[in-house]
């Protein structure tokens, strides 16, 4: 295999393990936000407002609960997790903690 092909083909395989892990990150955040939003509505708290659930769901990961389609509370700061930002990621649930996306 020349060079150029081999060069490629590892940055192809690194390409694919690393979105692979994040998926898996995802996937792990999701399912955590899920739990985390059936817990607050089983303990009676009241998810109107599209409240964060949490700042660090899992590794780099906020989990934030927003209406769909999404609403003007739902673009409050006060509703939304602060520490969104640079190097974070976010999962959203509606009210009923079903999941929105993932980003």
């Amino acid at each position: 295999m020349s060079s150029a092909k081999t060069i490629a083909f590892l940055a192809i395989s690194l390409a694919i393990a690393v979105l692979g892990c994040v998926s898996q990150e995802g996937d792990q955040a999701k399912a955590a936000c899920i739990a985390l939003c059936r817990s607050a509505l089983s303990n009676g708290q009241d998810l109107s407002s599209g409240p964060c659930l949490s700042n660090n769901i899992t590794q780099g990961y906020v989990c934030d609960v927003a209406h769909s389609p999404r609403q003007d509370v739902d673009n409050l700061p006060q509703n939304q997790c602060p520490a969104y930002g640079p190097g974070k990621h976010f999962v959203e649930v509606d009210l009923g903690c079903n999941f929105i996306r993932v980003g």
